[in-house]
């Protein structure tokens, strides 16, 4: 029973989130209005408890570990995802983890995927360089953020509270992204 839930939760994903396209910031544009509120009122935390790919669990209490998280949500079919995840690696290593810090989910593998599927993830990672942690999709991550998105890639940011500060659909670059992420922690101390 238990598998099929999981496997109702993946074909409800691959139904739900389509492959975003790689929407791009304007130079000049104000980097704030990229990242969409969240919330206007309360923010939401961030709850979950999930694996990585790696086989390590990992809680809501890792947005403690940083000043800024972000959760890039991916799929091994998105081209746009994929694209962007040397850049995303390049980040994670280039800022001290006590400021900021990146998370994946990997929206179409889960613990019960097929080995094959897993593999191909574990391979899409090594060859992009992108060697922060990836979350393998779970109830608890769908209900809590993965149900919510429209597309992949979407990336969340959260601060060291786990409320949820915003969320971008869509690809960015390297110098988008570290500008929106230096604009987000100067906001944020």
């Amino acid at each position: 029973m238990k598998k099929r839930n999981i496997g109702i939760i993946i074909l409800s994903v691959m139904l739900l989130v389509g492959c975003g396209g790689s929407d791009t910031v304007k130079p000049g544009e104000n980097l704030s209005s990229a990242v969409t509120e969240e919330t206007e009122q309360k923010p939401y935390v961030l709850e979950f408890e999930a694996t990585t790919i790696a086989g390590e669990n990992v809680t809501g209490a890792c947005f403690g570990e940083s000043r800024l998280t972000m959760i890039n949500i991916w799929a091994t079919y998105c081209n746009p995802c994929i694209s962007e995840m040397p850049d995303l690696g390049a980040m994670a290593a280039d800022y001290d983890s006590s400021d900021f810090q990146i998370y994946g989910i990997i929206s179409d593998v889960t613990g019960e995927s097929d080995d094959s599927l897993i593999q191909e993830a574990k391979n899409l990672i090594e060859e992009t360089g992108a060697t922060y942690p990836h979350l393998l999709l779970n109830e608890s991550l769908y209900t809590n953020l993965v149900g919510g998105t429209s597309a992949v890639p979407t990336t969340f940011f959260v601060n060291q509270k786990g409320e949820v500060l915003g969320y971008v659909v869509g690809a960015r670059s390297k110098a988008v992204w570290e500008e929106l992420i230096n604009e987000l922690l100067a906001q944020n101390p």
